[in-house]
Protein backbone atom coordinates (compact mmCIF):
# COMPACT_ATOMS: atom_id res chain seq x y z
CA UNK A 1 0.00 0.00 0.00
CA UNK A 2 1.09 3.54 -0.76
CA UNK A 3 0.07 5.96 1.99
CA UNK A 4 0.30 9.74 1.48
CA UNK A 5 -0.17 12.35 4.20
CA UNK A 6 -0.42 16.10 3.68
CA UNK A 7 -0.02 18.17 6.85
CA UNK A 8 1.59 21.33 8.19
CA UNK A 9 3.26 19.20 10.90
CA UNK A 10 5.16 16.36 9.17
CA UNK A 11 7.04 15.48 12.37
CA UNK A 12 3.77 14.24 13.86
CA UNK A 13 4.18 11.14 11.72
CA UNK A 14 7.67 10.13 12.85
CA UNK A 15 6.17 7.33 15.05
CA UNK A 16 5.14 5.51 11.87
CA UNK A 17 8.77 4.42 11.64
CA UNK A 18 8.41 2.45 14.89
CA UNK A 19 7.11 -1.00 15.81
CA UNK A 20 5.09 -3.10 13.36
CA UNK A 21 4.31 -0.24 10.99
CA UNK A 22 7.99 0.65 10.80
CA UNK A 23 8.77 -2.99 10.04
CA UNK A 24 6.08 -3.02 7.34
CA UNK A 25 7.80 -0.02 5.74
CA UNK A 26 11.19 -1.76 5.93
CA UNK A 27 9.72 -4.96 4.48
CA UNK A 28 8.19 -3.10 1.55
CA UNK A 29 4.56 -3.73 2.54
CA UNK A 30 3.95 -0.02 3.07
CA UNK A 31 5.20 3.08 1.26
CA UNK A 32 4.64 6.16 3.45
CA UNK A 33 5.06 9.66 1.98
CA UNK A 34 4.50 12.63 4.30
CA UNK A 35 4.46 16.11 2.74
CA UNK A 36 4.33 19.59 4.23
CA UNK A 37 1.38 21.61 2.91
CA UNK A 38 3.55 24.73 3.11
CA UNK A 39 5.59 23.36 0.18
CA UNK A 40 2.71 24.56 -2.01
CA UNK A 41 2.67 28.15 -0.73
CA UNK A 42 4.24 31.05 -2.63
CA UNK A 43 4.64 33.91 -0.14
CA UNK A 44 7.55 34.48 2.19
CA UNK A 45 5.43 33.68 5.25
CA UNK A 46 4.31 30.34 3.74
CA UNK A 47 0.71 31.19 4.64
CA UNK A 48 -1.85 28.39 4.73
CA UNK A 49 -4.76 30.10 6.52
CA UNK A 50 -6.96 33.20 6.41
CA UNK A 51 -9.99 34.69 8.16
CA UNK A 52 -13.40 33.09 7.54
CA UNK A 53 -16.03 34.64 5.28
CA UNK A 54 -19.08 35.56 7.34
CA UNK A 55 -16.98 36.32 10.40
CA UNK A 56 -16.41 34.21 13.47
CA UNK A 57 -13.53 33.00 15.58
CA UNK A 58 -10.48 31.18 14.28
CA UNK A 59 -8.87 30.78 10.88
CA UNK A 60 -9.66 28.62 7.85
CA UNK A 61 -7.13 26.75 5.71
CA UNK A 62 -6.79 28.39 2.28
CA UNK A 63 -7.86 26.44 -0.81
CA UNK A 64 -4.89 27.35 -3.04
CA UNK A 65 -2.17 25.28 -1.29
CA UNK A 66 -4.53 22.35 -0.92
CA UNK A 67 -5.53 22.51 -4.56
CA UNK A 68 -1.91 22.44 -5.74
CA UNK A 69 -1.00 19.67 -3.29
CA UNK A 70 -3.88 17.47 -4.44
CA UNK A 71 -3.15 18.21 -8.11
CA UNK A 72 0.40 16.96 -7.61
CA UNK A 73 -0.76 13.94 -5.64
CA UNK A 74 -3.25 13.00 -8.34
CA UNK A 75 -0.61 13.36 -11.06
CA UNK A 76 1.73 11.13 -9.06
CA UNK A 77 -0.94 8.43 -8.75
CA UNK A 78 -1.65 8.55 -12.47
CA UNK A 79 2.05 8.37 -13.33
CA UNK A 80 2.54 5.37 -11.03
CA UNK A 81 -0.45 3.58 -12.57
CA UNK A 82 0.87 4.20 -16.08
CA UNK A 83 4.36 2.97 -15.15
CA UNK A 84 2.88 -0.20 -13.66
CA UNK A 85 0.72 -0.97 -16.71
CA UNK A 86 0.96 1.37 -19.75
CA UNK A 87 -2.02 -0.30 -21.42
CA UNK A 88 -4.34 -0.23 -18.42
CA UNK A 89 -7.60 1.69 -18.60
CA UNK A 90 -8.60 4.51 -16.25
CA UNK A 91 -7.89 3.63 -12.63
CA UNK A 92 -10.54 3.86 -9.92
CA UNK A 93 -10.59 7.09 -7.93
CA UNK A 94 -7.98 7.10 -5.15
CA UNK A 95 -9.34 7.37 -1.61
CA UNK A 96 -8.74 10.70 0.15
CA UNK A 97 -9.49 10.62 3.89
CA UNK A 98 -10.22 13.97 5.53
CA UNK A 99 -10.26 13.64 9.35
CA UNK A 100 -13.09 15.79 10.68
CA UNK A 101 -15.30 15.86 13.79
CA UNK A 102 -18.19 16.33 11.33
CA UNK A 103 -17.33 13.14 9.42
CA UNK A 104 -18.66 9.59 9.45
CA UNK A 105 -17.63 7.64 12.55
CA UNK A 106 -14.52 5.51 11.99
CA UNK A 107 -14.95 1.84 12.87
CA UNK A 108 -13.42 -1.58 12.29
CA UNK A 109 -15.35 -2.40 9.09
CA UNK A 110 -14.16 0.92 7.65
CA UNK A 111 -10.58 0.07 8.62
CA UNK A 112 -10.94 -3.32 6.91
CA UNK A 113 -12.26 -1.65 3.75
CA UNK A 114 -9.40 0.85 3.62
CA UNK A 115 -6.84 -1.92 4.23
CA UNK A 116 -7.67 -3.38 0.80
CA UNK A 117 -6.84 -0.15 -1.07
CA UNK A 118 -3.69 0.20 -3.16
CA UNK A 119 -3.36 3.87 -2.19
CA UNK A 120 -4.68 6.00 0.67
CA UNK A 121 -4.20 9.71 1.21
CA UNK A 122 -4.88 11.78 4.33
CA UNK A 123 -5.56 15.53 4.23
CA UNK A 124 -4.94 16.80 7.76
CA UNK A 125 -6.73 20.05 8.48
CA UNK A 126 -6.01 22.57 11.24
CA UNK A 127 -7.61 25.65 12.77
CA UNK A 128 -11.36 25.75 11.93
CA UNK A 129 -10.83 23.31 9.08
CA UNK A 130 -10.17 23.33 5.33
CA UNK A 131 -12.10 25.64 2.97
CA UNK A 132 -15.14 23.56 1.99
CA UNK A 133 -14.51 24.10 -1.70
CA UNK A 134 -11.41 21.90 -1.47
CA UNK A 135 -13.48 18.90 -0.38
CA UNK A 136 -16.19 19.68 -2.94
CA UNK A 137 -13.65 19.91 -5.77
CA UNK A 138 -11.67 16.84 -4.62
CA UNK A 139 -14.85 14.74 -4.66
CA UNK A 140 -14.51 14.62 -8.44
CA UNK A 141 -11.08 13.03 -8.97
CA UNK A 142 -10.89 11.44 -5.50
CA UNK A 143 -13.15 9.16 -3.49
CA UNK A 144 -13.34 11.58 -0.55
CA UNK A 145 -14.17 10.19 2.89
CA UNK A 146 -14.69 12.64 5.75
CA UNK A 147 -14.08 10.55 8.86
CA UNK A 148 -14.32 11.22 12.59
CA UNK A 149 -12.60 9.32 15.41
CA UNK A 150 -15.42 10.10 17.82
CA UNK A 151 -17.65 12.71 19.35
CA UNK A 152 -14.92 15.08 20.43
CA UNK A 153 -12.67 17.70 18.83
CA UNK A 154 -8.90 17.61 18.37
CA UNK A 155 -6.58 20.47 17.44
CA UNK A 156 -6.01 19.01 13.98
CA UNK A 157 -6.27 15.94 11.81
CA UNK A 158 -2.82 14.52 12.57
CA UNK A 159 -3.66 12.55 15.72
CA UNK A 160 -6.81 11.15 14.12
CA UNK A 161 -4.86 10.19 10.99
CA UNK A 162 -2.23 8.38 13.06
CA UNK A 163 -4.90 6.36 14.88
CA UNK A 164 -6.66 5.47 11.64
CA UNK A 165 -3.41 4.56 9.91
CA UNK A 166 -2.49 2.11 12.67
CA UNK A 167 -5.97 0.55 12.66
CA UNK A 168 -5.82 0.17 8.87
CA UNK A 169 -2.23 -0.94 8.35
CA UNK A 170 -2.34 -3.71 10.97
CA UNK A 171 -5.03 -5.38 8.83
CA UNK A 172 -2.80 -5.56 5.74
CA UNK A 173 -1.70 -9.19 5.24
CA UNK A 174 1.85 -9.70 6.51
CA UNK A 175 1.94 -6.75 8.92
CA UNK A 176 0.83 -8.73 12.00
CA UNK A 177 3.07 -11.76 12.52
CA UNK A 178 0.27 -14.10 13.61
CA UNK A 179 -2.92 -13.28 11.66
CA UNK A 180 -4.93 -15.38 14.14
CA UNK A 181 -4.48 -12.56 16.66
CA UNK A 182 -6.83 -10.45 14.51
CA UNK A 183 -9.63 -13.01 14.55
CA UNK A 184 -11.08 -12.75 18.06
CA UNK A 185 -10.23 -9.18 19.01
CA UNK A 186 -12.80 -6.51 19.80
CA UNK A 187 -15.08 -5.49 16.90
CA UNK A 188 -13.82 -8.26 14.60
CA UNK A 189 -16.13 -10.22 12.30
CA UNK A 190 -15.38 -13.46 14.16
CA UNK A 191 -16.38 -11.87 17.48
CA UNK A 192 -19.64 -10.69 15.88
CA UNK A 193 -18.82 -7.14 16.93
CA UNK A 194 -18.48 -7.95 20.63
CA UNK A 195 -15.73 -6.61 22.87
CA UNK A 196 -12.81 -8.94 23.45
CA UNK A 197 -12.81 -11.17 26.54
CA UNK A 198 -10.30 -10.59 29.42
CA UNK A 199 -6.85 -12.11 28.94
CA UNK A 200 -4.34 -13.48 31.48
CA UNK A 201 -0.79 -14.81 31.55
CA UNK A 202 1.66 -16.28 34.11
CA UNK A 203 1.83 -16.39 37.10
CA UNK A 204 -1.44 -18.14 37.93
CA UNK A 205 -1.71 -16.11 41.17
CA UNK A 206 -0.57 -12.49 41.41
CA UNK A 207 -1.06 -10.31 44.52
CA UNK A 208 -3.77 -12.64 45.71
CA UNK A 209 -5.67 -12.54 42.41
CA UNK A 210 -6.05 -15.87 40.62
CA UNK A 211 -6.49 -16.62 36.94
CA UNK A 212 -10.01 -18.04 36.35
CA UNK A 213 -9.85 -21.81 36.89
CA UNK A 214 -11.47 -22.63 33.57
CA UNK A 215 -8.47 -21.13 31.73
CA UNK A 216 -6.17 -23.57 33.54
CA UNK A 217 -8.37 -26.60 32.81
CA UNK A 218 -7.10 -27.38 29.32
CA UNK A 219 -10.72 -27.96 28.23
CA UNK A 220 -10.96 -26.00 24.99
CA UNK A 221 -14.75 -26.18 24.77
CA UNK A 222 -15.20 -24.75 28.27
CA UNK A 223 -12.57 -22.08 27.62
CA UNK A 224 -14.31 -20.98 24.43
CA UNK A 225 -17.68 -20.86 26.19
CA UNK A 226 -16.23 -18.84 29.09
CA UNK A 227 -14.64 -16.35 26.70
CA UNK A 228 -17.86 -15.97 24.75
CA UNK A 229 -19.85 -15.34 27.93
CA UNK A 230 -17.35 -12.77 29.19
CA UNK A 231 -17.40 -10.97 25.82
CA UNK A 232 -21.18 -10.69 26.00
CA UNK A 233 -21.08 -9.48 29.61
CA UNK A 234 -18.43 -6.84 28.92
CA UNK A 235 -20.23 -5.62 25.82
CA UNK A 236 -23.56 -5.37 27.65
CA UNK A 237 -21.89 -3.40 30.45
CA UNK A 238 -19.63 -1.09 28.43
CA UNK A 239 -21.08 -0.90 24.91
CA UNK A 240 -24.74 -2.01 24.93
CA UNK A 241 -25.16 -0.18 21.62
CA UNK A 242 -23.18 -3.00 19.97
CA UNK A 243 -25.69 -5.68 20.95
Amino acid sequence: MRLDVITIFPDYFAPLQLSLIGKAITDGLLDVRVRDLRDWTHDRHRTVDDTPYGGGAGMVMKPEPWGEALDELLASYRASATDADPEAGPASRPILIVPSPAGHLFNQPMAAEFATAQTLAFACGRYEGIDRRVVDWASGPFDVREVSLGDYVLNGGEVAALAMIEAIVRLIPGVIGNPESLVEESHSVASQGLLEYPVYTKPAVWRGLQVPEVLLSGHHGRVEQWRRERSKMMTADRRPDLL
